[in-house]
């Protein structure tokens, strides 16, 4: 018998989003050499790691070179000193309690939304909010928890959860009974965000119905507005229904040297075919012993800097120096007409696309004539048509520049 492929592969319409992008970049690029194009689209830092991380990341690597301090194989979970840090600075201090068993130091937050799925049965029911980073709904797919996708571009056993301005891009609980709900605010990609009362509900909606949220804090750095939930643990009950993903990429830099982090709380179980509580905790911890050799010291001291005081100071520079690009987007979009959304709490700025044009139209347009790239909203799901992402991550320089070229269109 021939080698047979997983065919749940083949169910995946589209090339991911970002390499579809890059195609075209590229293409253009190669037929427009003298070009200056400034991308927007994907959502990578472009500041440097901070000083603080780079003089600890040095001083680990020294380490790794001499017999007495070198390190080989560390714990699967994350080195102690590290998850220590996280504990007190991301969660004691808003009043949460965790156990240094309930952290669990991964190389992304993308590797582990994607990777979590694993863990839990092929008949769950997923719901995704919609539009939403493409991660969580492609891993499913690849899993065979999905079907195929319909001509409305939407896949058959997923549950969508639109979010658009109609509803102030706040998702509403199912019409149906869901198992796996992902939900990731400050939103990736409306950056929008819920309200602890909004958020309240979901939980509620999880204890009654015995469901499971995975929730994506990825830019809880970028939150500035009160009355925001930071974490999801911030609600009563949370503990028992919700993991949380956390990744030092977004407010630290470290999208090029892979920290990140996720909690499993004790409290959180799951059920097997008999209708018995069994515990996640311990299926991640399993997982991840299993099949990943943990991310390396060097890397993790470097990471733990990011709590010192200078390392404090130093991300919140930067977190501030891409703010300030959200808010030159902002404004200087609403001041040519266009409806926009999200980058006040969030790098990402939501923006509805002039009357005529599609999402990968605008996308094409502003690539063509004014060399700007960002992100089609249909690439993040259906309820994305008619909307396009742009980041604030870039030079304020970048920044001004592609703004200005933006203004100077006809739409």
């Amino acid at each position: 018998m021939p080698v047979k492929i997983n065919e749940n592969y083949l169910l995946l319409k589209s090339s991911y989003i970002f390499a579809e992008i890059n195609r075209k970049v590229n293409q253009f690029q190669e037929e427009n050499p003298d070009a200056h194009i400034i991308r927007m689209g994907i959502g990578d830092v472009t500041r440097p790691l901070p000083q603080a991380v780079i003089k600890e990341f040095h001083q680990a690597v020294d380490e790794m070179g001499q017999d007495e301090t070198f390190m080989g194989y560390g714990p699967e979970q994350g080195y102690s000193f590290l998850i220590k840090e996280i504990i007190e600075n991301d969660f004691a201090s808003r009043g949460i309690e965790l156990s240094q068993d309930e952290v669990f130091v991964s190389d992304g937050a993308k590797c582990d939304t994607g990777n979590i799925q694993e863990i839990f049965g092929l008949d769950n029911v997923v719901a995704v909010t919609d539009p939403v980073y493409p991660v969580y709904v492609e891993t499913n797919v690849m899993a065979g928890r999905t079907g195929p996708m319909g001509d409305d571009g939407k896949y058959e056993k997923l549950v969508y959860l639109p979010c658009t301005a109609e509803n102030n891009f706040v998702p509403e609980l199912p019409e149906s009974s869901v198992d796996l709900i992902y939900l990731c605010f400050p939103n990736n990609p409306t950056g929008t965000t819920l309200t602890k009362e909004q958020l309240a509900t979901w939980v509620e909606y999880a204890r009654e119905n015995k469901a499971i949220i995975l929730f994506d804090a990825a830019y809880e750095s970028y939150i500035t507005e009160d009355g925001i939930p930071h974490s999801i643990y911030e609600i009563e009950g949370a503990k028992e229904v919700a993991i949380e993903f956390r990744s030092f990429s977004k407010n630290a830099g470290f999208t090029g040297t892979r920290c990140a982090y996720t909690v499993v709380p004790k409290e959180l179980m799951a059920y097997d075919g008999a209708g018995n509580a069994q515990p996640v905790n311990p299926l991640w911890n399993r997982r991840q012993t299993t099949k990943f050799n943990g991310v390396s010291y060097p890397i993790q001291k470097a990471a733990a800097a990011v709590y010192t005081p200078e390392g404090q100071k130093e991300i919140g520079e930067s977190i501030d120096y891409y703010m300030q690009n959200a808010a030159i987007i902002r404004e200087s979009l609403l001041k040519i007409g266009l409806q926009v959304y999200g980058g006040v709490n969030s790098p990402y700025i939501w923006v509805k696309t002039p009357e005529g044009l599609d999402s990968w139209g605008f996308f094409d347009l502003l690539l063509k004539e004014a060399n700007v790239v960002g992100t089609p909203g249909v690439g993040f799901g259906p309820s994305g048509e008619g909307y396009f992402r742009i980041t604030a991550f870039n030079t304020i320089e970048n920044t001004k520049e592609a703004m200005e070229r933006i203004s100077k269109l006809s739409f």
